[in-house]
């Protein structure tokens, strides 16, 4: 799942460089933390934060199979 939001975040920004995915498990939850440039943070969140939420659409389907709940943070 860090791999799969790391490749959305590096194909919609500019500086892929900068893209930085870290992860914390808890018991049943995992914790996704989306770092990117200040200047492509617009880019990932989208307007009316429509890119960040399709992003935490997909990475529910992806924890359905591996019967997690995930939570993305975008900083």
């Amino acid at each position: 799942m860090q791999e799969l939001i790391e490749f959305l975040a590096k194909s919609l920004v500019e500086a892929p460089d900068a893209v930085q995915v870290f992860s914390k498990d808890t018991r049943r939850t995992t914790i996704l933390k989306l770092q990117v440039a200040p200047e492509d943070m617009g880019r990932v969140i989208g307007k009316h934060g429509r890119v960040a939420s399709a992003m935490r659409s997909l990475l529910n389907v992806a924890a359905r199979h591996e019967n997690r709940d995930v939570i993305l943070e975008i900083d």
